[in-house]
């Protein structure tokens, strides 16, 4: 099981919803399936330039090394060296700071990731979260 058009559409929609309320800037969302393939993105009018680039980054480290990207900034602050191998491995798409958070049913099984950019990254993070609880399913950032 994986993330489909239509549920990537509900999750945009949810952070964006969750942005709107907590009056954050212009985000940029990405949706992955759990191989790492875009399913939807959409970038808010104002949202800086190459965000998209970023929220992919967020989204696709989390993906490939299995932790929402809050444990890579921790893992990136204990082992530099590592995660910028790792960040060289994958083809440089590892943004390790919140925002990029991993989507698993109610198994535990890994669905796919959503990954936020243009407020704070704890902002980013929060959105995404929302998001991904409102369709009550579990979100992963650590």
């Amino acid at each position: 099981m994986t993330i489909d058009l239509e549920a990537a559409r509900r999750l945009i929609a949810g952070a964006r919803a969750a942005a709107k309320d907590r009056g954050l800037k212009p985000l940029t969302v990405v949706v992955l399936d759990a191989g790492g393939h875009v399913v939807s993105a959409e970038r808010e009018d104002g949202s800086s330039a190459r965000r998209f680039d970023i929220a992919y980054g967020k989204a696709h480290g989390a993906i490939a090394m299995g932790l929402g990207s809050r444990a890579l900034m921790a893992r990136a602050e204990q082992q530099p060296y590592f995660i910028a191998a790792a960040t060289s491995a994958i083809g440089g798409a590892l943004v390790p700071v919140p925002g990029g958070v991993l989507v698993r049913d109610g198994q535990g099984t890994l669905l796919g990731a959503v990954g936020i950019t243009g407020d704070s990254s704890d902002n980013d993070e929060a959105a995404a979260v929302a998001a991904i609880e409102a369709l009550g399913l579990t979100a992963q950032t650590e």
